[in-house]
């Protein structure tokens, strides 16, 4: 899970070539960075390298503005893409909900004990249910009720309040609506949503209810993307378990809050970390 850290992070990604290891490991031993911990991988079907290195400065000062325009140049020759993350760097977030509270409520503990590297700007919600949690957290909550024909209004205000807020990140945490394909499309690559595994088996209202008369064996949750397709982004971390006939029903919906609080959590501190990489329609994820 995610942690405060006083390792720098460098993330980057290219095309595969001969030395793309080398270029990242022998720039950060010329500036005196030790790695704490590299990742790599090499996509042979897609012919994409992908690598992740968490390093301390050894000398005395440290130029972040020099440090990110040297191995710009060095970059270049590799066609590479990269980010620099500094130690302690807090993510500003706004957390969307409906009614559910346990995504929520897991998220603002996780939040306030210092577990997420979050700075949560607001609440979102279309109903006025979870208020009173938002507001013992001291965050901003936004009633905005939608319909069929106030969506375009409800999302415009919802725009409003990302960009006020600075934030770079959204959190669908059981958020029941579907957003439009405009609102898809500006929040691409930085709007997390959360859902039960079973789909798309087991669609619409109570699907635990529906799994337990076919009698599954496995329940789960999915932590993705978001994009035009519903509940079909590309996915950054699952969670199941086993589960059987001594399962009834409430006993596999209350599993299966356990494991969407988990994975989404897991999700989110992967994204912070940035452990996610995201190519052609999908994700590589380094985990911890």
């Amino acid at each position: 899970m995610s942690r405060m850290s006083d390792t720098w992070i460098l993330a980057a990604q290219c095309p595969s070539r001969l030395g793309t290891v080398d270029v990242v490991t022998r720039f950060l031993k010329e500036q005196q960075c030790y790695i704490t911990e590299l990742n790599s991988f090499d996509d042979r079907l897609g012919g994409r390298f992908f690598i992740r290195a968490e390093f301390r400065p050894e000398c005395d000062t440290f130029d972040e503005a020099r440090f990110d325009a040297d191995f710009l140049a060095r970059a270049r020759e590799f066609d590479m893409q990269f980010e620099l993350t500094a130690p302690g760097k807090r993510t500003g977030a706004v957390i969307m909900v409906s009614k559910a509270d346990h995504c929520l409520n897991d998220l603002l503990y996780r939040y306030r004990t210092g577990q997420l590297a979050l700075d949560i700007k607001a609440v979102v919600s279309n109903h006025p249910d979870l208020e009173p949690l938002a507001a013992w957290h001291g965050l901003p909550y936004y009633y905005l009720p939608i319909t069929p024909e106030t969506k375009l209004q409800q999302e415009a205000q919802v725009r409003d309040i990302i960009a006020e807020t600075d934030a770079e990140l959204v959190v669908l945490a059981r958020y029941m609506q579907v957003l439009s394909p405009s609102m898809c499309e500006l929040l691409a690559g930085r709007a997390i949503n959360i859902h039960h595994s079973l789909l798309p088996g087991f669609k619409g209202a109570k699907p635990y209810h529906q799994a337990y008369e076919k009698g599954v064996k496995l329940v789960g949750a999915t932590a993705h993307y978001i994009n035009n397709d519903l509940d079909e982004g590309p996915i950054i971390a699952q969670g199941v378990e086993s589960v059987d006939h001594t399962h009834y029903p409430e006993d596999l919906v209350a599993k299966g809050r356990d494991i969407e609080c988990l994975t989404l959590a897991r999700a989110i501190s992967y994204h912070l970390e940035r452990r996610v990489f995201f190519y052609s329609g999908r994700t590589v994820v380094f985990g911890n």
